[in-house]
């Protein structure tokens, strides 16, 4: 297939890519200001995405037979801080992929969040459950959906995907290298130990992407995660074993979310998902924290400060 992906230079936008090729796809990938080459794609085009018409023309001159949308302002602080430019990327430019595909009866596979819910309760989410979103990227992830399905009903499928494990082209955007840049740094990770999330890896729902502009019968919203619920805490100390690094090397200071109410007002405590309905569909499975451990490396700005740790 030809395959169009928005968002190439991200976390998910690149471990697609480089899944699409894989399986013998050509690839058109989608950038901003990203100047480094991504593995997987047959062309680049970099073009700014929160300008409709230079995006559709990109879309019409390249007439995909699927289009993925993993562009996206995807953390809340980043939404809070600009949310006029949030709102461009994560409502309006997917409306117009929608629209886009609609016109070239194209697949389109949309990726949005479990941010989508509040995060009250326990038990894990199913795509059916009413919404509730408590900041601002959630409702806008939440926009974007209504409207990417009103725009190709009969043509669009949402994923809605967890906090995401993995190596991203900077090596600073996902949460094993925030960490790694923190104690590199010399600074104490500080993390919930009562803020729960059901991780899984880029690549792991890359596949899941990638299967989905396949399986044209699938339409609607459904959600992914891997096989484990933990505590950002947990997840922490995790990492920290998996690379053996010692608590003096790579300190972890414990913070309860009451001791930032300002902060956790705007975090869902708890977003487990309820993930069979789309699991029982697909060839892909669910991957357990062991396995999404073993995929990571040390972030490239770290690995001075790692080996000298060695």
């Amino acid at each position: 297939m030809k395959l169009l992906v928005a968002g190439a230079s991200g976390l998910v936008g690149a471990a697609f890519a480089r899944a699409a090729a894989r399986r013998g796809h050509a690839v058109t990938g989608v950038v901003g200001r990203f100047a480094g080459e991504i593995e997987g794609l047959a062309r680049k085009i970099s073009l700014e995405l929160t300008h409709a018409a230079a995006t559709q023309s990109a879309v019409l001159e390249e007439f995909p037979d699927a289009l993925v949308n993993c562009a996206a302002v995807s953390s809340p602080e980043a939404c809070d801080a600009d949310p006029a430019r949030a709102q461009a990327l994560n409502v309006a430019l997917p409306r117009t992929l929608a629209e886009l595909a609609h016109h070239l009866d194209a697949r389109f596979v949309h990726l949005s969040s479990e941010q989508v819910f509040d995060g009250s309760r326990s038990t894990p989410y199913a795509a059916t459950d009413p919404v509730s979103p408590i900041n601002l990227y959630g409702r806008q992830k939440l926009a974007s959906e209504q409207a990417v399905h009103a725009a190709a009903p009969e043509l669009a499928v949402t994923v809605r995907a967890p906090l995401l494990m993995g190596n991203s082209l900077s090596g600073a955007r996902s949460p094993h290298e925030r960490l790694f840049a923190d104690w590199a740094a010399g600074r104490p990770a500080r993390l919930f130990p009562d803020e729960y999330r059901q991780p899984c890896t880029a690549e792991n729902l890359a596949e899941v992407m990638l299967e989905l502009c396949e399986r044209r019968d699938l339409r609607g919203v459904f959600h992914w995660a891997g096989a484990h619920l933990m505590s950002r805490l947990e997840l922490g100390q995790q990492i920290r074993a998996h690379f053996k690094l010692s608590e003096q090397e790579a300190p972890i200071v414990a913070v309860p979310r009451a001791d930032v109410p300002a902060v956790a007002a705007k975090r869902p405590a708890c977003l487990a998902l309820a993930i069979g309905p789309l699991a029982g569909k697909l060839k892909t499975r669910p991957q357990p924290v062991e396995d999404q451990l073993a995929e990571l490396i040390v972030p490239p700005p770290c690995r001075g400060w790692y080996s000298g740790r060695r």
